[in-house]
């Protein structure tokens, strides 16, 4: 498993659309076979592949296709290691917005 952290996203966007493609290809589906079965159009699948700008759900949707979307339970997953991370963590999901502080924006 490569280590992203010192990655710059465009490189990590080109590793994740070279996976995508392989994974595809690896299950012999063309990309008009997951388009159709994404619900979406070829472009799209092919946008995505090329590491093109394309909605989330899309992405979402590819993967589900892929049977690979139990990989995205993982991501955005809160990090908890104590007891601490655990009670920001709940009182956290209690607050839905962040107060900006007054040197923000100036």
């Amino acid at each position: 498993m490569m280590d992203l952290t010192l990655s710059k996203p465009g490189e990590i966007v080109k590793l994740l659309c070279e996976r995508l493609r392989k994974e595809r290809l690896t299950q012999q589906m063309t990309q008009a076979d997951v388009a159709s079965r994404a619900g979406i159009g070829v472009n799209t699948v092919s946008n995505l592949e090329a590491g093109r700008n394309v909605g989330f759900e899309n992405l979402v949707r590819v993967a589900m296709v892929l049977g690979r979307a139990k990989e995205l339970e993982a991501l955005f997953m809160p990090r908890i290691d104590s007891i601490d991370d655990l009670l920001r963590y709940e009182k956290s999901t209690a607050r839905q917005r962040v107060k900006r502080s007054l040197t923000d924006g100036q």
